[in-house]
């Protein structure tokens, strides 16, 4: 196999391990709308996730997606495969791709943590470190401007996902007849405002009560969906919201099949 097809093979299995990933997690949102005890982020869906039969097995294939898809974010991002260019908006789409790159490569290895090291230990372990280290960084005088910096974060990555999906601009970068786009359009709109919705919630969480999320972790997909539970009418709206993130696994899938992945990298050969 050629290093062109190789990283083909490399991308197409990065989607599809996202696609995995927002499945678990829509699937047992919508179980927590019916129970809040079952878990809503990443983390303590791979955790359930490693305790059913097979779980390490469907654990591991998700870990080695994963790395793939960061690999496939930070060479997107460094050597502009989809042609985002070096304009302004351009380096910021390169920016939000190298940062997605580093947070998949961080949930990798802390579900290969959970391989390696058991449930339990790992869960505490990793747990511990994680809260250690921002405890350091929030521990610096005035931390809470960070948290409100930070905030852009995922405010931007929010609003770039609702346009996305509002605009379908995602069809560019789709090779697939329109008998297969009828399907897959409505299902990614939904599935990219869906995530969007979420990220702009964090980021809010993070406005809000900046200060409250001193030295602990900061507000996550958990703490998102938590929120929109308890709202009025809460458990209907977590549901929706359930079946959106489930949308935005289908749209993972479909750019795992039809994605175009150009592969016209310096450096890298066809042979």
């Amino acid at each position: 196999m050629s290093a062109q097809n190789s990283l083909v093979v490399l991308a197409r299995g990065g989607y599809a391990a996202r696609g995995v990933l927002y499945l678990i997690i829509g699937i047992f949102a919508l179980l927590a709308a019916h129970d809040s005890t079952k878990p809503k982020d990443s983390h303590k869906s791979l955790e359930a996730l490693l305790s059913q039969p097979f779980g390490y097995v469907l654990v591991g294939l998700v870990v080695a997606g994963l790395l793939a898809f960061a690999g496939w974010r930070v060479l997107q991002a460094t050597r502009d495969v989809d042609h985002h260019g070096k304009t302004f908006k351009g380096w910021v789409i390169r920016a939000g791709l190298f940062a997605g790159g580093l947070v998949n490569g961080a949930l990798a290895f802390f579900a290969l943590g959970l391989l390696i090291s058991g449930l339990k230990s790992s869960g505490n372990s990793g747990g511990g470190q994680t809260r250690g280290l921002l405890a350091h960084l929030l521990s610096w005088e005035h931390s809470n401007v960070w948290v409100y910096i930070l905030a852009l974060i995922p405010m931007g990555v929010g609003i770039a996902h609702i346009i996305k999906g509002w605009k379908a601009s995602f069809e560019k970068y789709f090779e697939a007849d329109e008998d297969v786009m009828r399907y897959v359009r409505p299902v990614s709109r939904i599935g990219l405002i869906a995530r969007g919705v979420v990220f702009i919630e964090i980021a809010l969480l993070l406005i809000i009560s900046g200060s409250r999320y001193q030295a602990v972790n900061p507000p996550g997909m958990k703490e998102a969906l938590d929120a929109l539970q308890n709202l009025p009418a809460g458990r209907l709206i977590l549901m929706v919201m359930a079946v959106g993130l489930i949308a935005f696994s289908v749209y993972s899938f479909s750019e795992a099949f039809w994605r175009k992945i150009n592969m016209d990298v310096p450096g890298v050969s066809n042979a």
